[in-house]
């Protein structure tokens, strides 16, 4: 699909819309258009590419059809489901929209936030990962059990370093992004991209009512569901900025901004990142391509 485009974005909306009854439609459309983005800077083809909060890893199996040495770091084992032994499979996300995970760093129950493989993962011959002895049974080396705080890899081990749609489930999201620039070779390409707390989906699944407040947001979501909503404000879901996060990126001297943009906009996705307070609110998700610096 063209980006940006209407067509793009309508299709992608339309997915989004019927995900929880399709998420498989919805997934695999949105890990398509993800590695379109990628290879318009960097072919997939022979890189080491590492997911970082992929879920069930619909991404990494994207990448990894396209000829790429795809990993998946995923610190909730739960997320990977009874799937995860045949290969990252099944759903990446709910209704926090599309992509969304149980990023690393989050606090939630039955994720114990710590690194479930204290090996350093090296670069092995012909570019793919040497995974330690923890990594995920029989996932053939594509899962492994790890924090996004503390990656298990060496210095410069990937070529490309994703991370879709984690950062408002970080405590630290500089901390985070650190890890992420530390493990991506000098030249190459971070993805990253998530959903900032003013847009309209900011609330994830008791928005747009986060607008009235978090807790009025929530406690509504559940009277009207009869379920526990998942996210809780402070806990796994946190109220990151566009204008924060852009100041934070610009600010460091490891990282080449190649591109800041709304994710989804159909036309000039990158003007209304660049308006301050009209982007906290328009922008819906925010993408940052960045290189990393020598």
């Amino acid at each position: 699909m063209r980006d940006p485009s209407f067509g793009r974005s309508a299709a992608l909306f339309r997915a989004f819309l019927r995900e929880q009854d399709d998420p498989d439609a919805a997934y695999e459309l949105l890990a398509r258009d993800a590695a379109d983005q990628i290879e318009r800077l960097v072919p997939l083809e022979g890189r080491v590419v590492v997911d970082v909060g992929g879920g069930r890893g619909y991404f990494t199996r994207e990448f990894r059809r396209r000829g790429a040495h795809g990993y998946l770091f995923e610190p909730d084992p739960a997320e990977l489901g009874p799937a995860a032994s045949a290969g990252p499979t099944g759903p990446g996300g709910t209704a926090a929209g599309p992509g969304e995970t149980a990023g690393p760093g989050r606090t939630t129950a039955g994720s114990s936030g710590t690194v479930a493989s204290s090996d350093r993962t090296t670069v092995g011959s012909g570019g793919t990962l040497a995974c330690s002895d923890r990594t995920a049974a029989g996932s053939g080396g594509t899962v492994v059990v790890a924090d996004g705080y503390l990656l298990p890899l060496a210095d410069g081990a990937a070529d490309v370093c994703f991370s879709s749609n984690v950062l408002e489930h970080v405590r630290d999201p500089g901390t985070f992004l650190s890890e992420l620039v530390r493990v991506t070779r000098p030249g190459g390409l971070i993805y990253v991209s998530f959903t900032n707390w003013l847009s309209p989906w900011g609330g994830h699944e008791w928005a747009p009512w986060h607008y009235l407040g978090a807790e009025r947001a929530r406690a509504r979501y559940e009277r009207r569901t009869g379920r526990a909503a998942k996210h809780r404000l402070g806990e796994n879901l946190f109220a990151i900025g566009v204008g924060p996060t852009l100041r934070h990126v610009r600010g460091r001297d490891d990282v080449e901004i190649l591109s800041a943009r709304s994710r989804y906009w159909p036309v000039l996705p990158g003007v209304v990142t660049r308006i301050p307070v009209v982007r906290e609110f328009a922008t819906w998700n925010l993408l940052l391509l960045l290189r990393r610096c020598s």
